[in-house]
This record gives C-alpha cells, sequence and structure tokens, in this order.
C-alpha cells in the first residue's frame, strides 16, 4: 500500500467529502456567480449608506445581512444534495464505507466553508470606515460573530432543504422559506397576542443576530444559532437514514 493510499485509509470520511465538495464548489461557476452577487448587493448598500448619508459605520451592512443571507445560502446549497440525488450518485456515495453522519458533516462543513468565503470580503468595509470615521469596534466585532453564527444556521438549513428532493429550484425555495421566516417573523410580532409574542420573539434569527451586532455577547443568542444549526443538522441526517432503507 502506498503513504498516499494509507493516508486516505485513515483520514476522517466526513473530511474526504468535504475536501471533494469544497472542489466541487470552487470548480463551478455558481459559487463565484452567487460570491459575486452577494458582494454587489453590499457593496451598493454599505457605500450608499457610506457616501449618501454619510455615516461611517457597519449598521446598515449588519442591519441587511439576515435578508441578503436568507437568499444566497440556500443559492449555494441547494445543489449539495440534490444534484447527487437527481444524478443517482448519491447511492454510489452511501455505497462506501461511510456513515450518513459523515456524509452530512462533510457535505455541510464544505457547504459552511463556502458560505463563509463568500461573506469574508465584508472585512474590507472597515477600512474605508476607520480612514472617514471613527467606527465602535464592538458592534463591529459582534456583527462579524453574529455573521458566522447567522451562516451556520442558514447552511444547516439549507443544507436540509438540498436533502429533501431531487430538484435545485424546490432545493432553493425550501430553504429560502424557512430562513426568510426566521428572519422576517419578528416584523409581525405587533400584531400578535402577548403571549405568542414571546415564542415568537425566541425563534427569531434576526432579533438574535441584531443582539449580537449590537456588541453585546449573550449566551442566550449563542444558544440559540447553535442549537438551531444542530436541530437541521440532525434532521438532515435523520433525512438520509431514512432514504437509505
Amino acid at each position: 500500500m502506498t503513504n498516499c493510499a494509507k493516508s486516505e485509509k485513515i483520514k476522517n470520511p466526513a473530511f474526504i467529502v468535504m475536501r471533494r465538495e469544497l472542489k466541487s464548489y470552487f470548480t463551478s461557476p455558481i459559487a463565484y456567480i452567487v460570491t459575486g452577487l452577494f458582494l454587489i448587493l453590499n457593496g451598493i448598500i454599505f457605500y450608499s449608506t457610506f457616501f449618501l448619508l454619510d455615516r461611517a459605520d457597519l449598521r446598515q451592512l449588519f442591519g441587511n445581512l439576515p435578508l441578503l443571507l436568507s437568499f444566497f445560502v440556500p443559492a449555494l446549497t441547494m445543489r449539495i444534495f440534490a444534484e447527487e440525488k437527481r444524478s443517482g450518485s448519491i447511492e454510489t456515495l452511501f455505497t462506501l464505507p461511510v456513515t450518513e453522519t459523515q456524509v452530512v458533516t462533510g457535505k455541510y462543513l464544505a457547504s459552511f466553508i463556502a458560505t463563509i468565503v463568500m461573506i469574508a470580503p465584508t472585512l474590507f468595509y472597515i477600512i474605508p470606515a476607520e480612514v472617514f470615521g471613527s467606527p465602535d469596534y464592538g458592534p463591529i466585532t459582534g456583527g462579524f460573530l453574529g455573521a458566522v453564527l447567522l451562516a451556520a444556521c442558514y447552511t444547516s438549513i439549507g443544507v436540509f432543504a438540498s436533502s429533501v428532493t431531487k430538484n435545485q429550484i424546490v432545493a432553493f425555495f425550501t430553504g429560502f422559506i424557512i430562513c426568510i421566516v426566521l428572519t422576517m417573523i419578528d416584523s409581525f410580532l405587533i400584531f400578535l397576542p402577548s403571549g405568542i409574542v414571546t415564542f415568537l420573539s425566541f425563534i427569531s434569527a434576526n432579533s438574535h443576530f441584531t443582539s449580537i451586532a449590537r456588541g453585546i455577547i449573550d449566551t442566550r443568542d449563542i444558544i440559540y444559532f447553535v442549537s438551531m444549526t444542530c436541530l437541521f443538522f440532525v434532521i438532515t441526517v435523520k433525512v438520509q437514514q431514512q432514504a437509505k432503507k
């Protein structure tokens, strides 16, 4: 057995799946198109506030981030399972010595990394804010931490949506609907009875993200994002286990 073969054998299958998916992401135009559109829209939002409103901070960027990620994360993840189900290669994958949990882990990590790569260039917006103003780094740090947690949550939702269908468009709209509901649900709280408001406020991703983006690191907000990420991850594993039977 060669050294290369030995190396492949001792690697965790989840990381082999992740590496394969990352290669697929960045050798196809989808990731570049989605990332490019995301950065163009973010740039318009940021610089319109920066110059037209003469406000050197990142509040407008973070204020619109949950809405943008609700659209762009499902666009990144829509193919992760759906394409393999459509082509039939998912059956071949599950004949290998790999568990459903390892497959979902590998695909989730690849999707999460692709999402972070999409968001990462927005860090450069700190430079003009620093040059032309005196930004408060508490909210900036909180905003980017919240962005990572929000990306983890929405990526898990997007991977789940892709796991339940063979159609990428259906996967996109399924993920988008779940994400946009979690983003927009607190906009309708004013019309609801007070007893329901507390529950819906808790499940609102936007309210938890907004709290962190103010620079207030509350363990309840972190627990929310970790819990939602784990919930959809576990559901995706269950879906794959049922599909394999």
